[in-house]
């Protein structure tokens, strides 16, 4: 059977560096890509319980004949947790993964950040794997070198930066998202756009529809200028020191809604970027900073395409907007206890401040609860 190259988005690093290969049927052809960083035939794959039957046979398969003991996680945020993160730790150590040997992270953002963590910490350090198969995984998580788990006082306040050694982004997998799954993946696609590339927005905009609907090429074309996009800015701020905060558009808004709905199914992540978009793109235009059709074009777009925008999409109670800022006061993005905003001064120019007036914040949001 005939097979089409993988598109390569190189992420220069220096001895970090790596690539990511973008194209259809890479995980049944896991062994041409993971056998030369190998070792010895031995690799270990965490993964979840859903994402297992539907795609680890395909991948134990592709691996041919390389030893894949595999670790099956709960799905869901609720695993990126400490329980989850030390039975997975536990296991690699019960498992003798020696330092020389690599993790593959099979899953979503969920399993990658948990993983890429466990990996990070392991015997001071083992390489590992980024096979994403979700949308939002694919574009954003899986890239980067971002890893960790979740604590009580917030999302991602536990973690390293620990850069993968390779990442497979099989858009064939793609085909078993649900529907909201992949739309949740979309909110992140969108924020690449809209932080920095008004052209590829506006791709988006004609082209979102028939990308939702399963167009592969479409998918293949909107996740390779995401990691374009996201590589360029990792290679020049690695641990976010200042240009990649640029990443983090709608995610100061969207870290105290998911912990305000309890990182539940009321919410997914990319749900809760796509409204944190929206209500970034609001504040830029009540501060005077962007035109005034920027907001209405994001929510006209999102809409278009189905997703979430407003609070009010949400279902169920929230709590107050003072509570929703004081929520956002726990985000790791808060300096000196000012926090930082990602706003825009129009689509594909945004830019990173601290100066931003509370009352304006609490406006947005009431405005988006339906309170005037």
């Amino acid at each position: 059977m005939k097979t089409t190259p993988p598109d390569t988005v190189h992420v220069a690093l220096g001895a970090r560096s790596y690539d990511v290969l973008i194209g259809d049927g890479l995980v049944a052809r896991a062994r041409d890509f993971i056998a030369p960083l190998l070792s010895r035939p031995r690799v270990a794959i965490v993964t979840d319980e859903n994402v297992a039957a539907l795609h680890l046979d395909t991948l134990r398969s592709g691996l041919q004949g390389i030893d894949s003991p595999a670790l099956a996680l709960p799905p869901g945020e609720a695993t990126k947790g400490w329980e989850q993160f030390s039975r997975t730790v536990d296991w690699l150590l019960s498992e003798r993964i020696e330092r020389r040997d690599i993790v593959i992270a099979l899953g979503g953002g969920v399993i990658g950040d948990l993983a890429g963590f466990a990996a990070a910490v392991l015997r001071r350090g083992v390489r590992f794997v980024q096979i994403p198969t979700s949308l939002l995984a694919q574009v954003d998580s899986s890239v980067g070198g971002k890893t960790g788990i979740n604590s009580v006082h917030g999302k991602n306040l536990i973690g390293a930066f620990h850069q993968p050694s390779l990442v497979l982004a099989d858009i064939g997998v793609l085909d078993t998202l649900a529907p909201r799954d992949f739309l949740a993946g979309y909110g992140e696609v969108v924020k690449y756009g809209l932080l920095g590339d008004a052209d590829f927005f506006a791709w988006l905009e004609q082209n979102g529809p028939a990308l939702a609907r399963g167009d592969r090429e479409l998918r293949r074309r909107a996740v390779r200028r995401s990691v374009e996009m996201k590589a360029r800015i990792v290679e020049r701020d690695e641990t976010e020191k200042g240009d990649r905060a640029l990443l983090n558009l709608g995610h100061t808004f969207a870290h105290a809604l998911e912990k305000a709905t309890g990182y539940s199914d009321r919410l997914l992540h990319g749900e809760a970027v796509a409204i944190g978009c929206a209500l970034a793109f609001q504040l830029s235009q009540d501060l005077g900073l962007c035109p005034q059709e920027c907001p209405s074009r994001v929510r006209a777009h999102l809409r278009a395409m189905g997703m979430k925008c407003d609070l009010t999409d949400i279902p169920g109670d929230l709590p107050e907007p003072q509570t929703l800022l004081e929520l956002m006061g726990q985000d790791k993005k808060v300096i000196d206890g000012r926090l930082r905003f990602v706003l825009a001064r129009d689509i594909g120019a945004a830019f990173v401040t601290s100066d931003v007036p509370r009352e304006s914040v609490l406006s947005v949001l009431s405005r988006s609860m339906g309170r005037g």
